[in-house]
């Protein structure tokens, strides 16, 4: 799974997950963008599931770059446990993603293979999306 390496403070608060993404919102280095249209937490899980699901799907054939990373710990408290007593330990890395967001991109594949396997990797994701194509700088 992804995760940092080292991070200056161990808990963070949630934080607010409103407005829209403030880069990455053209595809910059692939052909094809795979751009979110919903604001959202996407886990090291979901990451990683997308990401084998595109390779898998593209069999290796094009060249796959994921531009999210998670960096943002969230912390969970036990089960049945009491109210106090502090905050939960962390337990999983998380991107936040805001809407126009382009998480992932494809170069080398044709536009239908695009297609396929972003919509495959869209059930892995807990954000809506949509594809996006390279728009050509005149």
């Amino acid at each position: 799974m992804l995760a940092p390496k080292k991070v200056k403070w161990r808990k963070q608060q949630k934080g607010k997950r409103r407005g829209i993404s403030k880069g990455a919102t053209s595809v910059d280095f692939g052909d094809w963008g795979l751009q979110a249209l919903s604001p959202g937490f996407v886990t090291s899980r979901q990451i990683e599931a997308a990401r084998i699901a595109i390779s898998r799907h593209v069999k290796r054939g094009g060249k796959l770059y994921v531009r999210i990373f998670p960096d943002k710990p969230i912390s969970k408290k036990p089960a049945e446990t009491r109210m106090g007593k502090g905050k939960g330990a962390p337990e999983e890395w998380v991107a936040v993603v805001r809407p126009g967001r382009v998480m992932y991109e494809l170069e080398g594949v044709t536009e239908t293979l695009a297609r396929e396997a972003f919509h495959l990797a869209e059930h892995k994701l807990s954000v809506k999306t949509r594809v996006l194509p390279r728009q050509e700088i005149i």
